[in-house]
C-alpha cells in the first residue's frame, strides 16, 4: 500500500501520523527518511500523541534512542544520523528492540546498512519549493486506512 499526502503545517503532519497509529502492531518498524528539517521528528511527535504518549517526543539525535510507554506497546524512537556504522546500532541493542515487541521508529535508516527489516513501514518526507509544504509518502502500511 502506498499513499502520498501534501501537508502545510505541523498539525497536518500530526494528522498523517495519527492515521498510521492505529495500524501499528507490536514489532512494527517504521523507517523515516528525508532531508534534515523535512518533518521526521514532527511526525514522531504526532505519532507519539496518537499512541497515547503524554510527554514531549523529542529528537534523539544525541542520545540515539528514546523509549516511550504507550497503552499498547513501547514506542522506541531512534535517530541514526550520528552513527558511524551498523556495529554502533548493534551495540545499542537494535536486535533486542526488534525482538521485544516494541514499535521501533528509525530516522536515517539508511545508516543501518541493511539492518532494517524489508517489511518496515516506510515514511518518506520531501521538501518542496514552498518552505511550509511537505510531501509525506507512506508505503508498506499493514492495512489500508489512508
Amino acid at each position: 500500500m502506498k499513499a502520498t499526502y501534501t501537508v502545510h503545517s505541523v498539525e497536518e503532519t500530526w494528522g498523517v501520523a495519527a492515521k498510521l497509529a492505529p495500524t501499528l502492531l507490536p514489532g512494527s518498524v517504521i523507517a523515516l527518511t528525508g532531508d534534515l528539517g523535512a518533518g521526521k521528528t514532527t511526525f514522531m511527535q504526532g505519532l507519539g500523541f496518537a499512541l497515547g504518549v503524554r510527554r514531549p517526543v523529542t529528537s534523539p539525535t544525541f542520545t540515539l534512542s528514546v523509549e516511550y510507554p504507550t497503552p499498547r506497546f513501547k514506542l522506541v524512537h531512534m535517530d541514526l544520523y550520528r552513527l558511524s556504522g551498523p556495529d554502533d546500532l548493534l551495540a545499542i541493542g537494535f536486535p533486542e528492540y526488534l525482538e521485544s515487541g516494541a514499535v521501533v521508529a528509525v530516522e536515517w535508516p539508511e545508516r543501518a546498512h541493511g539492518l532494517i527489516p524489508a517489511d518496515a513501514i516506510r515514511v518518506h518526507f520531501t521538501l518542496t519549493p514552498d518552505s511550509n509544504t511537505r510531501m509525506i509518502t507512506v508505503t508498506n502500511s499493514p492495512v489500508k486506512v489512508f
